[in-house]
């Protein structure tokens, strides 16, 4: 079983967004994003360092895999035929370890970054250009852009570290307080716990908040003002499934309640917007009966 969590730092901002598997194999296997491994790894040793000086039976290994994200209503049928095991039995954010089209090996997890059924496939490094080539043998396969990636988890409601998401950034701020346990929370033993449990008793002062407008694509790369209020647009683009530009950004709490009409400034020209629920695009990730 695994689930999406977060590393903290002291002043409650995210340092990175983690998928974390409780794996049948007697550990817990972490799969950061690429651009955050020196700091995560980093704050990892240390903490496992810290628990080795106390006497705790722990260590840290790191695997030379890549990973292949393999999406879509498709995906069931196509990657069953590579597989001896039963993808029907596999929900949402539960992982196997299995052989996938010859390759043995593989962490097979039933989760992705597009709201749709579909999984990651964690694979020896040596043989992940094997893997992608047979999959993209099979006639409905194609290889994804990273812009289409990023419209679908847009669509999904998903954050981007880096844009939604950073260290000045804090879960309850960003509405990730899903990810803090109960235990956590009355323990408060992770960094940055008295600033977030603070904003959990007295409300954060700004939200991220979903956006629809019907012209001028807010994007990432000059990210437009929330003219109506003080904000900021942290992602954003068309929306192929429904035909309207669609952004998430952050607002003052007192202005986030969906249905709240606002201005925002796109390429120096005002545009009207909506604060709209997330996701914008119903998901559609798989749980076995």
């Amino acid at each position: 079983q695994g689930t999406l969590t977060l590393l903290t730092n002291e002043r409650g901002g995210i340092v990175d967004d983690l998928i974390v598997t409780n794996t049948s194999e007697d550990h817990l296997y972490v799969v950061s994003n690429a651009g955050c491994t020196d700091k995560d790894l980093a704050i990892m040793r240390g903490r496992a360092a810290e628990l080795q000086a106390a006497g705790s039976d722990v260590h840290l290994e790191v695997s030379d895999n890549a990973l292949l994200a393999l999406q879509g209503p498709s995906m069931a049928r196509v990657l069953q035929a590579g597989l001896p095991d039963d993808l029907a039995k596999l929900s949402f954010m539960n992982s196997i370890t299995t052989t996938v089209f010859s390759v043995p090996g593989c962490r097979v997890t039933r989760c992705g970054y597009t709201g749709e059924d579909g999984v990651e496939i964690s694979v020896p490094a040596g043989r992940a250009v094997e893997l992608a080539e047979r999959l993209l043998g099979v006639p409905e396969v194609w290889p994804a852009g990273l812009a289409a990636r990023d419209s679908l988890r847009l669509e999904a409601g998903l954050c981007l570290y880096g844009n939604d998401i950073d260290e000045t950034t804090t879960p309850a701020e960003a509405g990730l307080l899903w990810t803090l346990g109960k235990r956590r929370r009355a323990a408060m033993d992770f960094p940055g716990a008295a600033i977030i449990m603070a904003q959990v008793k007295e409300k954060p002062k700004r939200k991220r908040v979903g956006l629809t407008s019907g012209a001028g694509a807010a994007g990432p790369h000059s990210p437009p003002r929330v003219l109506t209020s003080p904000g900021t647009v942290t992602s954003g683009c068309p929306s192929p499934s429904l035909g309207k530009n669609i952004a998430m950004g952050y607002v003052e709490a007192v202005h986030s309640r969906a249905g709240t009409a606002l201005t925002v400034e796109v390429r120096k020209k005002q545009h009207p917007a909506l604060i709209t629920k997330m996701p914008f695009v119903p998901t559609q990730y798989y749980m076995a009966k």
